[in-house]
């Protein structure tokens, strides 16, 4: 005679082994909320874009003066040579570098912020997805995403720059001379290294302004801005110092100084990145602390706090 078993099957949880898509089911809530900040937030692919569109046009204005350029840059000793042949490359990147950065800012003011106006909230809040999911899904777009993304164009915008930059060179041939002195990979991977280092070192101003955007009830740039700047006016009058200005610089700019090792006119090579010196800085630890608090708190006022 055949008994009838009343044991209850283990979880996954509780079984010790995961079972298929498991864990796939587990991220793939963060992963669809990442889909969708970035389907509602076209900025951050489409300004850069424009940015880098109004580079390559201005290039085309300048073409005519390229070749006289380069026989100027051609005098110079192989060092400088190079710094001068790069300083286009490295304008354009730096303009979509800031353009990213102002981008992800405006992004974490409105990320919180933007969903409680329109009242989006309620119905988001109605789906099967956590509050830390979605708030990590917001806070990852200005790390990771934007990152990625800056990374993708800032090389191709660079190498439509090397084509016409030899297309305007051939005929006075000059066109090698640009190939010999600009290692696309090579600048490609030092420019993936800095994106890593400025994305982990703006992680606070990216988490400040989170916090801001779930805390505000309008205008979240003032809310932002303004308690910086009086702690800065009640120091300085009250003081005579600027310390808490200094701290707020070094935030903003502070990451070049301890991921590189810049020598004046010699560009940035791969010998000039120092991970080491960058990694074992305490404003980048101190940072990350400060951005993990923020992001918490920020997670927190999601949940209890509703439409405005």
């Amino acid at each position: 005679m055949n008994t009838q078993s009343h044991a209850v099957p283990e979880s996954p949880m509780n079984s010790g082994v995961s079972a298929p898509g498991y864990n796939a089911a587990l991220t793939r809530p963060f992963y669809w909320s990442l889909r969708r900040e970035t389907w509602e937030n076209r900025s951050i692919y489409i300004a850069p874009l424009i940015v880098a569109a109004v580079i390559l046009s201005g290039m085309l204005v300048s073409a005519r003066h390229l070749p006289q350029l380069r026989r100027k840059a051609l005098l110079l000793d192989p060092a400088h040579q190079r710094a001068a042949i790069e300083l286009p490359y490295d304008i354009a990147a730096t303009m979509i570098i800031i353009t990213a950065f102002i981008v992800g800012v405006f992004y974490c003011l409105d990320a919180l912020h933007g969903e409680r106006r329109d009242r989006s909230i309620l119905f988001w809040k109605s789906l099967p997805v956590s509050d830390f999911t979605t708030v990590l899904s917001k806070v990852m777009i200005p790390l990771m995403v934007l990152p990625v993304i800056i990374l993708v164009i800032i090389v191709a915008t660079q190498f439509i720059m090397l084509l016409l930059s030899s297309a305007f060179l051939l005929p006075s041939g000059l066109a090698a001379t640009t190939w010999a002195n600009f290692n696309l990979l090579q600048q490609s991977f030092i420019l993936l290294y800095g994106l890593v280092a400025i994305a982990l070192w703006h992680a606070p101003i990216y988490g400040w302004a989170l916090l801001i955007s779930g805390l505000a009830r309008r205008a979240t740039f003032l809310w932002a801005v303004l308690p910086l700047l009086a702690i800065g006016f009640f120091e300085k009058i009250t003081f005579n110092s600027s310390y808490f200005g200094s701290m707020l610089k070094d935030r903003l700019l502070g990451f070049a100084a301890e991921a590189f090792n810049f020598e004046p006119h010699h560009g940035v090579a791969i010998d000039s990145l120092t991970p080491g010196r960058y990694l074992s800085s305490p404003g980048l630890w101190l940072g990350l602390v400060f951005a993990a608090i923020c992001v918490a708190a920020a997670i927190r006022l999601r949940r209890y706090r509703g439409p405005l």
